[in-house]
């Protein structure tokens, strides 16, 4: 199978004009199919805080009211996008800007209140099985280049807000049969760090024997442990490989070469 690579990026890269324009020449430089998903960065909160709507959290997450869900996706799938896609037009990659919603790419459906009796608003949480992917693929195929804001839709009018990390998996996950598919993670450390304050410890290799070794041993911070068990169950669902690792290390991590973290079944 054709080879495709799925890559995210966070909002510490959206955040800075400098490091974007950096990693944006890097990205228009993968040769091969390659399609891009965003975070959205601080860039809501500050224009949120211009508009008057207050940013409501809950254990860390974006509580997406009413008025905050209108707010990201003015910035996530209008500003955010379509700034990425100007900058790739202007290098010679022919990217398409899209949320979830564009081609019925990405449905979802409105996360339920918990049992503890939290409700974070407009969230949606995706199923798999029901992406728009073979308009993923028609994109693909045709020389376009897929730049996906962190937004779904619930097939009945209303945007949803997703987490860009779900968004990348669920997509690789899903393509993966038509594609033999490397999702990366690209972020501001190296890789997964056995000493998290030193970038040259990064593991070059993760197997489900190594994680397990590494776990036992507690060679890992437990901030990088959502990461890691998300790439597993990424690639339990068909996905070749995951690479964690560094935005300015990209296109030394679409190669055999890996220098981030590659993470494999076995």
């Amino acid at each position: 199978m054709e080879q495709l690579f799925v890559i995210k990026i966070g909002g510490n890269v959206i955040d800075d004009e400098k490091n974007l324009s950096a990693f944006l020449a890097t990205f228009a430089a993968v040769q091969g199919k390659k399609i891009l998903i965003h975070g959205g960065g601080k860039i809501a909160t500050k224009i949120g805080d211009k508009l008057g709507i207050e940013s409501k959290y809950i254990n860390g997450r974006r509580i997406t009211d009413a008025e905050t869900i209108d707010l990201v996706t003015m910035v996530y799938g209008g500003l955010v996008n379509k700034k990425v896609v100007a900058q790739l037009q202007a290098i010679q990659c022919n990217a398409i800007g899209l949320t979830g919603a564009d081609a019925n790419i990405i449905p979802a459906i409105k996360r339920p209140v918990t049992k503890e009796g939290i409700d974070f608003g407009f969230v949606g949480d995706i199923n798999t099985k029901e992406l728009g992917i073979s308009n993923l693929e028609l994109m693909v195929n045709n020389g376009l280049t897929p730049i996906i804001a962190p937004l779904t839709h619930d097939g009945k009018g209303q945007m949803l807000n997703t987490n860009a990390d779900t968004i990348a998996s669920s997509i690789a996950v899903a393509l993966s049969p038509v594609y033999d598919v490397r999702l990366i993670y690209c972020f501001e450390k190296k890789g997964v760090l056995e000493n998290v304050d030193d970038d040259s410890s990064a593991i070059r290799l993760i197997t489900k024997g190594i994680y397990q070794q590494l776990k036992t041993g507690n060679k890992l911070f437990d901030g990088i442990l959502p990461k890691i068990d998300n790439a597993f169950a990424a690639i339990d669902s068909g996905v070749k490989e995951v690479l964690i690792g560094h935005a300015d290390d990209l296109l030394q991590n679409v190669t055999e070469q890996t220098t981030g973290t590659l993470i494999k079944g076995s």
